[in-house]
């Protein structure tokens, strides 16, 4: 079984629909926010192989023995985007992410859809950038929190928030938002997306051939399809 990231939904399925016709085995896969991933690995879930958005998440399984620390590898990078539903997209300006001014005319009187701040990876790194920008004081009682990143996207696709903060990816596979705003890199901890195997996908070959099915150029190609981006060395 495959824990992973909400955000790389499309990518691990079609990974894993290859991998499960190679192998001669049916995989499942499992997509919830990163945290709350790695809370179940940590209780006894049966996962094989967990792929994070946030090496804070991979590091506390690591120092608990969870994972496989030597089947540790750093996948792929992302970004944070503002996003708007494709509806209203005409109405928006731009350097919504300036001042709080702008983004709350943006708002309307909405709220800004984003990943559970205190928690979820994708809500995490939107904090520190709001933050970083000086526009989180001015913001943070206007929040729309969702359990994870693809909940968030949810939520503007269907017009219940005005805007939202999600990853590149996710605006990318949505028909019904636009990329309204990208936020500055150095405003937030990279984003990096570490893959492992579970202590019990260890024991199993065919985990470990699933994990290389990933990081083979074949599988990092398929994550770069979807808009991740490599590691830099």
């Amino acid at each position: 079984m495959v824990f992973a990231a909400a955000s790389t939904r499309e990518a691990v399925l079609a990974i894993t629909t290859q991998a499960s016709r190679e192998l001669g085995i049916p995989i499942v896969a499992s997509f919830a926010a990163s945290s709350a991933l790695a809370r179940q690995i940590e209780a006894g879930a049966p996962a094989h192989l967990y792929l994070s958005a946030d090496v804070a998440w991979m590091d506390r399984l690591e120092s608990i023995e969870a994972i496989a620390g030597e089947t540790r590898h750093d996948l792929v990078r992302n970004r944070l985007v503002l996003i708007a539903p494709r509806a209203t997209v005409s109405l928006i300006r731009q350097g919504l992410l300036t001042s709080s001014a702008a983004l709350f005319t943006a708002l309307g009187g909405g709220r800004l859809a984003i990943a559970d701040p205190d928690a979820v990876p994708a809500g995490v790194y939107g904090r520190q950038a709001l933050e970083s920008l000086g526009l989180w004081d001015g913001i943070a009682g206007h929040l729309a929190p969702a359990a994870n990143v693809r909940a968030a996207l949810a939520l503007v696709e269907r017009g219940a928030a005005p805007l939202g903060l999600v990853y590149a990816t996710d605006a990318k596979a949505s028909a019904n938002v636009v990329v309204v705003g990208r936020v500055p890199q150095d405003s937030h901890a990279p984003i990096v997306y570490p893959i492992a195997l579970t202590k019990r996908g260890d024991a199993d070959r065919r985990a470990h051939r699933l994990l290389q099915a990933f990081l083979a150029p074949s599988g990092r190609a398929v994550f770069t399809a979807h808009g991740f981006e490599p590691v830099q060395p």
